[in-house]
Parts: structure tokens; C-alpha cells; sequence
């Protein structure tokens, strides 16, 4: 029997729905999903495996203008998006007129791997502007399928879906067929507990943040983790904390609530908060944190 295998990289602005595109894929929420911008800070592989395919789904970084090292650090994922893939993703939303870079716009248009574009949250557009977009999206990138989508909703997702199958190389399966992503537990246990305090914390803080899961014990009953908050001052991390601890119980409670989940198992979950002064700019420190590969 033919078996199809091939990496299928998402790329676009910030906040398009790259990672909800890729979590209704994979059946999975392997990338965490929130309202801020760069919520993505990695390169993440998603596997979806079937009887003669395999599709090896990578979620980048939303495209930016690098201000620190860190952010030129995630760019480098979305470089490297380029490099490998099959088939090229390019995701925009309603309302959307351009890629943040013009030198990865450039890239789209003139790839010659096959390229989707995935015109994504229709359901907050009428037909008038959806017309009007599909036609100038034809304009703009003339050598990609495009495609109405709403991740969220599900619309029109089984359909790309089906056409990357068809776009796949002939090839045997990189990865065993039962695995489900490139990166360790440790790393999703990082990715929830910086989900969360996306979603509670203001301005600077997410951005701000870092998390090192220090110990992750697995029992025949229950999994020990204990991971730090790192934050880069003092100030940040009393906000982190909260009066009385309150914030970060907050945190830990939901964490917990949704790594549960995650590995079917019950899970205790120790958190600290520490001070790791201007690690978004430390090469080392970026480097142990996963990034400057």
C-alpha cells in the first residue's frame, strides 16, 4: 500500500488562528490559544497519523518586527518553516491586508512547494466581504488555493484537511505512527501554566514570563510536578503572586484542572516564582529555555 508523509507548516500574522487550526487537526490541544498576541513562542509539531498517512502539522510564532532577542529568537522558527516544508500554510483572517514582513511575503509568492492559503473567522464577515477578499488574497498570492475557513467553527477544516492529504509527498513515516508531537511532557506542562497566566495578567507580565518545570515524577496513580515562574523583577513577581498568594493560586488551581486532563491521570502541582533578570535577552538563557536552536 502507498503511504503518504510530508511537513505541513502554518505561518501568518499574530492572533489568525494558527493554533486552533492545528489543535482541530491534531484532535489535540498540543498549542495553547489565547486573545494576546504572541502566545506562540516555539515551533511545535503536531502528528496526525492515518492507515497509508502521516501528517506532520508545525504551529510558528505569529510574524513580528523582532524588538528583543527572544522575538528574533521565534522568528528563527518561522524561518526554518520555510525550509522544511511540503506544503505551506499561509493563514489570514477577515479584514487582514498584509503579512507583517515583506521578506516572508515574498517567500509565499515565490515558493514553489504548494501553497494554502486559509482566509480563516469568516463567520464575522457577510458574503460581500468575503467575496472581496478572496479576490484580492487571488491577487496578492496568486500561486496559493485559497480557501474560507473558520477554525473554530469547523468550517471548511475537513476539506483543507483532505486536500493537504492529497498534496503529500509519497514517503514512508518519520515518526512512529503512535506518537503525537515532537516535544517532551515537560514542555506542555510549561505551555499550560504560561497559558493561564496569559489569561489572568495585564500588559507586561505574560511577555515577562517563563516557565521551568524542575521536577515531573510520574506514579501508577498521580504525576508530582513542580515548576518556577520566572519573572525578570522583583515588581513582576509580586504581581505574579498576588495578596496572599491569591493570583498564583489561581493559576496553579486551573493549571492543574487542564493538565489533568492532558494526561488522564491526577496531578499534583507545586508552583514557585522567581527572579531571572532580563532572561528574554540572555543567549544563554534562551538557549536553556528551548530557544536559539
Amino acid at each position: 500500500m502507498m503511504h503518504k508523509a510530508g511537513f505541513v507548516n502554518i505561518i501568518g500574522n499574530p492572533n489568525v488562528g494558527k493554533s486552533t487550526l492545528m489543535n482541530a487537526f491534531v484532535g489535540e490541544k498540543l498549542s495553547i490559544i489565547t486573545s494576546k498576541a504572541q502566545t506562540t513562542r516555539h515551533r511545535i509539531l503536531g502528528i496526525v497519523n492515518g492507515e497509508d498517512f502521516q501528517m506532520i502539522l508545525s504551529d510558528t510564532p505569529g510574524i513580528i518586527k523582532p524588538a528583543y532577542q527572544l522575538q528574533e529568537s521565534m522568528m528563527d522558527f518561522v524561518k526554518s518553516a520555510f525550509e522544511d516544508a511540503d506544503v505551506l500554510i499561509y493563514m489570514v483572517e477577515i479584514g487582514e491586508k498584509e503579512l507583517k514582513d515583506e521578506t516572508f511575503f515574498k517567500k509565499i509568492t515565490s515558493s514553489k512547494i504548494p501553497v494554502l492559503l486559509l482566509l480563516n473567522k469568516i463567520d464575522k464577515s457577510d458574503q460581500k466581504q468575503l467575496e472581496e477578499q478572496v479576490q484580492s488574497w487571488a491577487e496578492k498570492v496568486p500561486n496559493a488555493e485559497i480557501f474560507a475557513i473558520s477554525a473554530l467553527e469547523g468550517f471548511q477544516v475537513k476539506e483543507v484537511f483532505n486536500r493537504i492529504i492529497e498534496l503529500l509527498p509519497d514517503s514512508p513515516p518519520f515518526y512512529p505512527k503512535d506518537q503525537l508531537t515532537d516535544k517532551p511532557e515537560r514542555f506542555f506542562v510549561n505551555e499550560t501554566i504560561r497559558e493561564k497566566i496569559l489569561m489572568h495578567y495585564k500588559k507586561e507580565i505574560p511577555y515577562a514570563v517563563e516557565i521551568d518545570t524542575e521536577e515531573f515524577l510520574e506514579e501508577e496513580e498521580i504525576i508530582r510536578m513542580r515548576s518556577v515562574i520566572m519573572v525578570e523583577r522583583e515588581t513582576q513577581k509580586g504581581i505574579i503572586i498576588g495578596h496572599k498568594g491569591s493570583a498564583l493560586k489561581r493559576v496553579g488551581i486551573e493549571a492543574r484542572k487542564d493538565l489533568e486532563k492532558f494526561f488522564g491521570k491526577q496531578v499534583h502541582l507545586e508552583l514557585y516564582v522567581k527572579v531571572n533578570k532580563n532572561w528574554r535577552s540572555d543567549q544563554r538563557q534562551l538557549k536553556r529555555f528551548g530557544y536559539n536552536q
